[in-house]
């Protein structure tokens, strides 16, 4: 018996145990095809029986507090679960190189799974983040015994999430190599390491060149690290083998999906939700207000999972919700359902940057552009959004942020009536730069009466020759995908729309210089000019309930 699983079985409010009599077999060895073996624990309940199988594919372990109480959490609900170790850690042979080897693995993994004398023939996958990107890799070859997936702040491919619009998300890769550098050492190693994790971090994520970031961050280089900073062409065929959004569509077996607006794998997940929608699969989705890891996410993607288990591993239907999406309002604060994403009756409304800071329905008049200068030796700093970095990710008071001289600011007259904001957004900026590689970074925010401006949405490009197209004045019309929201901004409160050059180090600072990202070192200063006159309407397009 579990004290910690029922300890968050009553603090989640979870569905009745049926069984507190747990057991469980450590260091199954299941063969690859290759000749390393993998090591797996298995988790039944006591008294066995013909149950289905909840496997569980993670390079983080097998026994931390959280894995053993989330097995338990299903054994006592009567399912068995098979948690393996990934590929070179935690005791599984090989070497660990992130996305490589998901795929051949995952299968071999269940070919062995089928040949077990206590598989009754049905599973399911279950996981969150790189645990919901090796589902993908097998869905669609799996076979009829594969009953259901639960792919939770997921991803089928990694290199949109790696350099985002030409970018480079700095913090998450460093964040993640350091971390799986120290994740198997003693307890007291790691907590000596925690100690000085933010000290180490903050030295390496201002390095240059980011090529030895790794290493100052983690004490060694990593090889997939360097890899990464090297194939940074979204059309690198080097990412080929690891890309699964191909098979995503082939995917037969009932998804639900469960992301965060401000999680680092937010756009991934509604694009596995599009892929699947668009082939007649009706997916489940549910997006809450959480970044990666929160805890608040727990409950409800606890709670969600059993209910898809129940319903298509036990057929119980009557626990599954009648509405494929579910969304997290915030300003509102309450959950609303929906048939579909993007939902329904939500109509684009455009807002246009102004003289004066200004934000309105109606076109600018005319104006001179509003300048600033962006020196990437005091890049502009994170506050909030997505990251993999807890303290950098999720929604913060950016107030002190919008003081700085490279961040330019317009904000609407305090609305007469509630805004419903839900689905993507887009920013068209006319914009002219002393540099031709250089970045735009634009982000949505929801101001209080008091003040306090929260973040909600925001989007980065990466400029570079020939991008965008450079009108005679020189001044080049830019478009920013946001990341999408489901927002409700009170009456009272403002809109606001932010202008900088960067978000570091969540995204790794443009040194201006053009000099290849993983060696690059010399920084030079760009002078910006954002545009808002009847010939460069700059504007911000929200999805409007109408």
């Amino acid at each position: 018996m579990s004290l910690i699983s029922r300890f968050l079985a009553w603090q989640y409010k979870l569905p009745p145990a049926e069984t507190y009599a747990v057991t469980h077999a450590r260091d199954l060895l299941v063969p690859m095809t290759d000749g390393a073996v993998l090591f797996a624990d298995h988790y039944y309940p006591t008294g066995g029986g013909n149950l289905p199988t909840v496997l569980i594919r993670s390079p983080y372990g097998r026994r931390t507090v959280t894995f053993d109480a989330v097995a338990r959490l299903f054994a006592e609900r009567s399912y068995q679960v098979l948690i393996q170790s990934c590929r070179g850690t935690f005791g599984s042979g090989g070497k660990f190189f992130p996305f490589k080897d998901d795929r051949p693995d995952g299968l071999a993994t269940i070919t062995w799974l089928k040949q077990q004398p206590w598989f009754s023939g049905e599973f399911a996958i279950f996981g969150p983040s790189y645990l919901s990107f090796v589902q993908w890799a097998v869905g669609d070859k799996a076979g009829p015994e594969l009953k259901a997936l639960i792919p939770i702040f997921t991803a089928a491919d990694f290199r949109t999430v790696l350099h985002p619009e030409g970018s480079f998300a700095l913090d998450t890769t460093v964040g993640f190599s350091q971390s799986i550098t120290y994740q198997e050492d003693p307890p007291l190693k790691v907590a000596l390491f925690r100690l000085k994790f933010t000290r180490q971090m903050a030295k390496a994520l201002m390095h240059l060149p980011i090529n030895e970031a790794d290493r100052i961050a983690a004490g060694e280089t990593k090889d997939f690290y360097q890899e990464w900073l090297v194939h940074a062409s979204p059309e690198d065929q080097w990412w080929d083998s690891m890309d699964h959004r191909a098979a995503v569509p082939q995917v037969k077996t009932p998804v639900h999906l469960i992301g965060g607006f401000y999680d680092v794998l937010c756009l991934t997940t509604l694009d596995c939700y599009r892929l699947l929608h668009e082939a007649g699969r009706n997916p489940y989705l549910t997006i809450g207000p959480w970044s990666h890891s929160a805890a608040g996410m727990m409950p409800v993607m606890l709670n969600e999972s059993l209910k898809w288990l129940g319903g298509y591993l036990k057929k119980d239907r009557s626990s599954l919700r009648q509405a494929p999406v579910r969304l997290y309002v915030m300003g509102k604060n309450q959950w609303k359902d929906f048939a579909s994403w993007p939902p329904e009756g939500y109509l684009p409304q455009t807002w246009y940057l102004q003289a004066g800071g200004k934000l309105a329905t109606s076109k600018p008049s005319g104006s001179e552009p509003d300048r600033y200068r962006y020196d990437p030796a005091d890049p502009t700093p994170c506050f909030g959004g997505t990251s993999l970095v807890l303290a950098n990710s999720g929604p913060k008071d950016n107030r002190k942020l919008e003081r700085r001289k490279d961040v330019l600011v317009y904000s609407s007259a305090p609305l007469e009536h509630n805004l419903e904001v839900i689905g993507s957004l887009r920013v068209t900026l006319y914009v002219k730069s002393s540099l031709q590689h250089t970045d735009f970074f634009a982000r949505l925010c929801d101001v209080a009466p008091s003040g306090k401006s929260i973040n909600l949405s925001d989007g980065i490009v990466r400029l570079s020759p020939g991008r965008f197209v450079v009108a005679a004045d020189g001044v080049q019309k830019v478009e920013i995908e946001l990341w999408p929201t489901a927002n409700c901004f009170l009456r009272g409160h403002r809109i606001r729309v932010q202008v900088s050059s960067g978000s570091h180090p969540r995204y790794a600072r443009n040194l201006g210089s053009d000099e290849p990202l993983a060696t690059g070192t010399r920084l030079i200063p760009a002078e910006q000019q954002v545009f808002h006159d009847p010939a460069h309407p700059s504007s911000i397009i929200l999805p409007v309930r109408g």
